[in-house]
């Protein structure tokens, strides 16, 4: 039963984690496009992809074990 409940706990905290690193995608994401956008870029592809690019900070943070946020370092 002890087993249970630490499970519930853990999965709470995993898609609590899961949010707070789509959060941070979601901003990365954007403040890509927007400061595309404001230089004068206009095609919708380019900003698709400069939005894709956003993702690489939070991939990044994830993947570093020091990053005790979302990265491999937290617990």
């Amino acid at each position: 039963m002890l087993q249970v409940a630490r499970y519930k706990v853990t999965k709470e905290k995993t898609m609590e984690q899961f949010k707070q690193v789509a959060l941070t995608w979601l901003r990365a994401a954007a403040a890509s496009a927007v400061a595309l956008y404001l230089a004068g870029e206009t095609d919708l592809k380019t900003l698709a992809y400069a939005a894709l690019a956003g993702a690489a900070g939070p991939i990044l943070k994830w993947l570093d074990p020091s990053a005790t946020e979302f990265g491999r370092g937290s617990k």
